[in-house]
């Protein structure tokens, strides 16, 4: 019910799993018999090619460990510096410059600002994989339609970044089951616009399930305001995820926890007294309101210092933005690690210690 393009089956002590993106399917269950039958069947109706076990799909490449897997895009990655000509780039410490902001006036326009489109896409696509690209990312993407060379330079950046960071992804652990968020917001953090970013990532136990960061529609006028619709956006992304749970048959023995930096829209979510000042966000009002007054979230106050959506609303000083890269789980590929990954050239061997002096 959650997402059209999962299908469930269970069929006594039998459950399985078929998840499907255009012609590619990944398959999973309880029962290997049951998914080399299934294969089969499917196999009579439609023409397929068995791959095996999972270990890349749509550009992700899945590594599996005695602890957990590990998800990277590493070959996507290093197939995008080679074609844009920066496999020898000079790495950069983080993303995007430290307390800066781009602005649609700055620079001079692109002569071909589909090579700009299709870099961004292609960024955004890593961030799939990569959380702490995020901001980055969708920084840059707010200039798609009148690119300046600015908004290139600051492309070219997250991809210095990229460069010095290829092997990092997202590893996955077994844990408790159970849901929460982080949610924060940059109050007028366009200067353009002043518009608000809002910033958020889900765990489900240790893992981190999903992130983003965006831009909020409509202008707020306080900080609460900003950190109220944050959180709205948010509990609406752990409603979906509880229902994806649903369907996957995995009940939580606990309401999902939502932290948020901000006392004042905390006070407005558990607040019965809806205020006069509050109207104009009277829907994500009720819609949060309600989720707390049925239990089905919990609404928390978390230090600022310990807010790790904070990486997904501003550009940070590398020392800051280390820091929370490490908490969102940005890891680096276990087999990296090892030296079981064969490094022929100096540009390789460069790169491997950056990234093992930042471990």
């Amino acid at each position: 019910l959650s997402d059209s393009s999962l299908f469930t089956l269970r069929h006594g002590t039998l459950v399985a799993f078929l998840l499907v993106y255009i012609d590619d399917i990944v398959l999973t269950g309880n029962s290997p018999q049951f998914l080399t039958s299934l294969i089969a069947q499917l196999s009579v109706v439609f023409e397929l090619k068995d791959l095996g076990p999972l270990s890349y799909f749509l550009g992700l490449q899945i590594l599996r460990t005695s602890k957990g897997l590990f998800v990277t895009q590493t070959k996507y990655a290093q197939d995008l510096l080679l074609r844009v000509h920066m496999h020898t780039s000079k790495p950069a410490r983080t993303p995007c410059a430290p307390n800066t902001r781009l602005s649609p006036t700055d620079g001079t326009l692109l002569s071909n600002p589909h090579e700009f489109r299709s870099l961004v896409g292609s960024l955004h696509y890593l961030t799939f994989t990569r959380p702490d690209l995020s901001f980055a990312v969708q920084q840059v993407c707010q200039f798609m339609s009148n690119p300046t060379d600015i908004h290139l330079i600051a492309a070219k950046r997250i991809l210095r970044y990229v460069n010095g960071t290829l092997h990092r992804g997202v590893f996955f652990q077994p844990g408790p089951l159970s849901l929460s968020a982080f949610s924060d917001s940059d109050w007028a953090g366009d200067p353009y616009d002043r518009h608000s970013i809002t910033g958020y990532i889900v765990y489900l136990g240790y893992n981190p399930i999903t992130w983003s960061a965006k831009k909020q529609d409509t202008i707020s006028r306080s900080s609460t305001e900003s950190e109220y619709r944050a959180l709205a956006t948010t509990a609406a992304e752990l409603y979906w995820l509880r229902q994806v749970l649903r369907d996957l048959g995995v009940f939580l023995p606990v309401p999902p926890k939502l932290w948020c930096d901000n006392v004042s829209a905390l006070a407005i979510a558990s607040n019965p007294v809806f205020h006069a000042r509050t109207k104009h966000i009277e829907v994500d009002y009720h819609f949060v309101r309600e989720k707390v007054l049925r239990k089905d979230l919990q609404v928390k106050y978390i230090a600022t210092g310990d807010q790790l959506a904070d990486v997904f609303t501003k550009s940070l000083p590398s020392s800051r933005f280390a820091f929370l890269r490490s908490k969102i789980m940005v890891s680096i590929d276990p087999m990296v690690l090892r030296g079981d990954v064969e490094v022929s050239t100096e540009t390789q061997k460069r790169k491997l210690k950056i990234e093992e002096e930042e471990v």
